[in-house]
């Protein structure tokens, strides 16, 4: 059985939060249950998480759960009759003092009272994801006076984005703060931070997560221009987050969907430099709310992020909203199997010509070129208790499976979103070398996943801390 290497996040909402729905997505591919605290209450996130974990153990498999913060989302406020439609030319103003259910075709409330300092006259608004666009005209205490250069329907709540960024808003707010609590009390395996600017958001976020007890990785959605102005401003972020997602909503709308694509790529190609996991999201199969077929524009969209060797790809109102959630992740899977077949996702340059910072770094690398270049290698095992080791050899394509050997279920359910990485529950304690490395191959031939004359190559360390990997061995099945 070919084994898919791409993994798979997909949010749970209203209309994938039964039992048999939930477990109908696991069974076809979700690796990663996303909980999105911008919808939803506690009560709600704590009973996804219950039936989550109880069900990856009923079908003995291991999922994620990440917890998405909401972050300074900057909408407008609410209209008198809920919509209105606007054309190009007419006036529109956003008015921080404007009562919040009262917007009209002229005037609108906003929740930001700061945008009256960010914006300057010649400024452009992006309301809705770019379906309405802005140009500022004047400036007072209490308001931006706009004309409408590309007009359309304008609902309640609608976001609000500046071209090329700007907005100064705090990449973490007081919601955000009890969100990484509930986080915590919940045992979440990953905590992604909303609009980032800088390292320092990132830092702030990990203080807050640790304080409140949680061991959670910290993701970083990637979806402020200023986050991608230029390497430098993305490696800081890169360096001090656990993984970053390129959340193609908003950063598209700021930097413009001509240059998307480039920097999805330029995002995808630094974080592997830098050992981090990447998410490509965002309407990755956008028309399947509605349709239980994906367009073939959406396909191209996934595969190209698995052939840039993307550690994830992610459904959003797809599974959380839409018609068709278990269709969804089955296509979706469907598709990474299929762009996975293609020779460019096994074959490597990746790092050869630089140094190594770490033992199980060089460890991790060198296992990596043995198994690319030794055809008999059927299976890495790495023995590890943070997961830091498999993560490493993930970044290098591969076609040999990484199992990921350890007795902590947080490192089980984290490694479930590592690219090519397969959880396996094992307790690294107790028994001498050969009688551990006998035990870690004989739960692979009872799966029929190894057979006699197969090699392997095992990965473990003398102690048990994260990052003490220190020795390779390569085996023959007997």
């Amino acid at each position: 059985m070919i084994k898919r290497r791409s993994k798979i996040v997909a949010t749970l909402g209203p209309a994938s939060s039964s039992p048999d729905i939930v477990e109908q997505l696991i069974r076809a591919g979700m690796d990663v249950a996303r909980l999105n605290f911008s919808h939803g209450e506690p009560e709600d996130h704590r009973k996804r998480v219950e039936l989550v974990r109880s069900l990856s153990a009923k079908l003995g498999t291991h999922v994620a759960i990440m917890g998405d913060l909401q972050g300074p989302k900057i909408r407008i406020a609410r209209f008198t009759n809920t919509k209105i439609n606007l054309k190009a030319g007419d006036p529109f103003t956003l008015s921080n003092s404007h009562p919040s259910d009262q917007g009209n075709e002229t005037i609108v409330g906003i929740d930001y009272p700061s945008l009256v300092r960010d914006c300057h006259v010649g400024d452009e608004l992006l309301l809705d994801d770019g379906r309405v666009v802005l140009l500022v005209q004047n400036v007072e205490e209490h308001a931006v006076h706009c004309v409408v250069t590309v007009g359309g329907p304008l609902s309640n709540n609608k976001g609000i984005n500046r071209r090329g960024g700007g907005i100064s808003a705090p990449s973490l707010t007081d919601k955000d703060r009890e969100d990484i609590k509930l986080a915590a009390e919940l045992e979440m395996d990953y905590v992604a931070v909303s609009f980032p600017r800088y390292g320092s958001d990132i830092e702030e976020a990990r203080r807050l997560v640790e304080a409140a007890g949680s061991k959670a990785w910290i993701i970083a959605k990637i979806e402020r221009a200023e986050a991608v102005a230029d390497d430098a401003a993305l490696d800081a972020i890169i360096l001090v987050s656990d993984g970053v997602m390129v959340a193609r909503g908003d950063l598209g709308v700021e930097v413009g969907d001509a240059r998307l694509v480039g920097i999805q790529k330029r995002i995808i190609q630094h974080a592997r430099t830098h050992n981090k996991l990447v998410i490509t999201a965002t309407q990755m199969m956008e028309s399947m709310i509605n349709s239980p077929l994906p367009t073939r524009a959406e396909v191209s969209d996934v595969a190209n992020a698995v052939l840039d060797y993307t550690d994830a790809v992610m459904l959003s109102a797809e599974s959380a909203s839409g018609h068709y959630p278990v269709e969804a992740v089955a296509a979706m899977a469907r598709v990474c199997l299929g762009a996975e077949q293609e020779p460019v996702t096994t074959r490597s340059q990746h790092r050869l010509g630089e140094t190594f910072r770490r033992c199980d770094e060089t460890i991790a690398l060198s296992t990596m070129y043995a198994a690319n270049h030794f055809p008999g290698v059927k299976a890495i095992i790495a023995l590890t208790e943070s997961g830091h080791t498999p993560l490493i050899m993930s970044r290098i394509r591969s076609g040999v499976p990484i199992y990921c050997y350890t007795r902590h279920p947080g490192t089980l359910r984290r490694a479930a979103m590592f690219r090519g990485v397969y959880p396996v529950a094992f307790d690294t304690t107790g028994g001498d070398g050969l009688s551990v490395s006998e035990a870690a191959i004989a739960i692979l031939k009872e799966q029929s996943l190894l057979q006699e004359g197969d090699w392997i190559i095992l990965t473990q360390g003398d102690f048990n801390y994260s990052g003490a990997t220190n020795g390779m061995k390569i085996l023959k099945v007997s």
